[in-house]
């Protein structure tokens, strides 16, 4: 999701010969940071496994790229169309948050923890999914 930008910039490499290739064979290399990201995203994968479940949706769907989207846009109540809006720039950020927003409220939680799902992600997923947030929502049936 929009969220691992963050822990990305956390762990780069500031590699002098501006190619990318430090930060590349730090990560291949088994540094900390990949130690540190791997263990995040675990997190997140098993966080939105959770909210899916909890949803009423598939929660394997968060273990597939773009179709875990789609499954989140559902569980905001939003047209699965919605996925395409999130695959364009600059109006990614404004969808996101919409639908960040829409499945705080399906969790009876308010606007801010909203704001708070668009912008830290990896920590306010996690809270959904392993807190004891229900989903208040009714049930949208995932068709592909």
């Amino acid at each position: 999701m929009g969220s691992i930008v963050p822990v990305l910039a956390l762990m780069q490499d500031y590699d002098t010969s501006g190619d990318g290739a430090g930060a590349i064979a730090g990560c291949l290399g088994g540094g900390l940071g990949c130690v540190v990201w791997l263990a995040v995203f675990v997190v997140i994968v098993a966080a939105m496994w959770k909210v899916f479940e909890k949803a009423g949706q598939p929660g394997w769907a968060a273990i597939i790229p773009f179709y875990n989207l789609y499954v989140f846009c559902k569980v905001a109540q939003r047209p699965g169309w919605w996925l395409i809006l999130l695959l364009i720039p600059l109006v990614n950020w404004i969808v996101w948050l919409i639908v960040s927003l829409d499945v705080a409220k399906q969790f009876g939680k308010g606007s801010g923890f909203g704001v708070g799902v668009w912008l830290l992600s990896f920590i306010f997923i996690p809270i959904l999914g392993f807190g004891s947030a229900q989903y208040q929502g009714g049930r949208t049936d995932v068709t592909v």
